[in-house]
């Protein structure tokens, strides 16, 4: 597994990280003992950097994780934890945005996850006027001085949430959307982020699985999946399904990008390779159901990047067939 500098700080993490969205319920049923089993494949992999949030599955995600190192008796000072508050139900929105509910719910994560200071806590996608007045960070600088974070960041919805944030004096990173499906951030944001030293994480680089090129019209999703409960929005941004596509639309235009693979890679892999191969990039955090996933993911660190003539076809294959389509801030 390679890596790489995580902003401007020293820390360097593993490029291909792990999203763990699903072990919280999102995306159907993912057993203890499956979630386990991914986390110990993933570390078996050299993935070094683990994205998780309070929210999903109400703590369930963070308690696994804790779960497992605890019972893998690993070392917390050998991985990077990133978790994300601000979407708690309780107290829930607006309370959820001052000092004593930000300090209670990172309380919490640390409860749950086991440990004494977070690595990096990211603001969960919070609407954008909190953001644009500020106090939020303010507080975030309170923790970081009590030594209950390390760093913090943003996970965002759009560009202009991202350059915003930007503006913030000690933003460590921004979690984006950045797929084959969604490149809006290469013109927008990456010279930007850059230029300040912030590391950017990718969530989503399979567009919830459309990527993938294995679904067709007819794949039906759990109940409790979002891709079924949020595929138009229903719950939350509808840009954190299917990339904010029609799930007809997305599963058209996966098919017509499958022949574009190259020989030696499968549509998922060129769909991570193709984000690896920007160095505004810190860390990609797929998500994994089985070590099968795992596996399929991590590889995409070891293969060659993909040729200048590819990135082209790509780039205007999002132009031309893509964009127009995209639904939801962007």
């Amino acid at each position: 597994m390679k890596q790489r500098k995580f902003g401007r700080a020293d820390d360097m993490v593993s490029e291909v990280g792990l999203g763990t969205w699903q072990i919280g319920g999102s995306w159907g049923e993912v057993s203890e003992e499956e979630s386990l089993a991914v986390l110990r494949a993933a570390v078996e992999k050299g993935v070094n950097f683990f994205d998780t949030a309070d929210v999903y599955g109400d703590g369930r995600s963070e308690t696994l994780i804790g779960r497992f190192w605890r019972e893998s008796k690993s070392r917390h000072d050998q991985v990077f934890v990133a978790t994300k508050l601000g979407r708690s139900s309780t107290p829930g929105w607006p309370a959820n945005f001052t000092l004593e509910a930000m300090r209670a719910h990172t309380e919490a994560s640390l409860q749950r996850l086991g440990i004494e200071t977070l690595d990096l806590t990211q603001l969960h996608c919070v609407p954008t006027d909190v953001l644009q007045q500020g106090e939020v960070f303010d507080s975030l600088r309170v923790l970081q001085d009590e030594g209950k974070i390390k760093r913090f960041g943003v996970s965002v919805e759009t560009v202009e949430e991202a350059l915003l944030c930007l503006q913030q004096e000690g933003l460590s990173s921004l979690q984006i959307i950045f797929n084959i499906f969604r490149q809006k951030p290469i013109d927008e944001l990456f010279d930007a982020a850059k230029a300040k030293g912030v590391a950017l994480i990718v969530r989503l680089p399979l567009a919830s699985g459309l990527l993938s090129g294995k679904f067709t019209r007819d794949t039906q999703f759990a109940p409790e999946d979002h891709r079924n409960f949020n595929r138009d929005g229903q719950a939350f941004n509808v840009g954190e399904t299917f990339a904010g596509l029609p799930f007809e639309k997305g599963v058209e235009l996966a098919d017509a990008i499958k022949p574009m693979a190259p020989a030696a890679m499968t549509p998922a892999q060129m769909a991570l390779r193709w984000i690896l191969d920007f160095d505004a990039v810190s860390t990609v955090i797929p998500g994994a159901r089985n070590t099968q996933q795992v596996e399929a993911n991590v590889s995409a660190s070891e293969l060659p990047p993909l040729s200048d003539a590819l990135h082209q076809q790509l780039r205007a294959f999002y132009r031309e067939q893509v964009a127009a389509h995209i639904r939801g801030p962007y």
